[in-house]
């Protein structure tokens, strides 16, 4: 609506924050009464979305500073506040699930199988289960893959090599596969992350 106006913001919700100020107080854009008020209410909407996010969010970080299996799965790498309160409630008693693949699959992070004429072929990631969770995941093994040139431990080596010889996107969601399952072990066993063990198969 607001391009009629000849007012365009780039894409992303923190663009269109940064711009709504902006053209409420322009007075020479043509924007009409009637149309300020609709966008001062949008803004307004923005902000109290805003305050309620970072009320979570720190209710989220307080609750994870006394639960010591969040405290454990955020020293996976990739895994934030956000990540690791949903981890938690994902995972529940991690030993409901056999293994850490279990819990993967559960997640959609495992590649789907097609058998035709006797043979096997690898599909994309079946993307069932909790989609919210797979999404933070697969945004945190992005992170680490960036990162990944600047650090020599094993799981950085690992993953950057699997980018060589596979697409980057492919790498991403074999890193988030292998966080999932890592969080369950650690969850399951009630035991520690060991950074020089998580480029082998948790």
């Amino acid at each position: 609506m607001v391009g009629e106006y000849g007012l365009v913001a780039p894409v992303g919700i923190g663009q269109l924050r940064a711009a709504l100020p902006r053209w409420l107080e322009d007075a020479e854009n043509g924007l009409t009464d009637d149309f300020r008020i609709l966008l001062a209410g949008l803004a307004e909407d923005l902000r109290h979305l805003d305050d309620r996010i970072a009320t979570v969010t720190a209710r989220i970080e307080r609750h994870e500073q006394t639960d010591p299996v969040a405290k454990r799965l955020l020293s996976l790498r990739g895994v934030g506040t956000l990540t690791a309160s949903a981890l938690v409630g994902a995972l529940g008693d991690a030993k409901a699930f056999q293994r850490g693949r279990d819990f993967a699959a559960s997640l959609g992070l495992t590649p789907r199988q097609h058998s035709t004429g006797g043979r096997d072929r690898l599909l994309g990631i079946s993307k069932r289960g909790d989609s919210y969770l797979r999404t933070l995941l697969i945004h945190g093994a992005r992170a680490v893959l960036r990162g990944s040139d600047s650090k020599s431990d094993n799981l950085s080596h690992w993953v950057r090599q699997l980018a060589e010889r596979k697409h980057a996107n492919v790498a991403v969601v074999a890193l988030a596969n292998k966080t999932a399952r890592i969080a369950w072990a650690i969850t399951c066993h009630d035991s520690d992350y060991d950074p020089e063990l998580s480029a082998r198969a948790a």
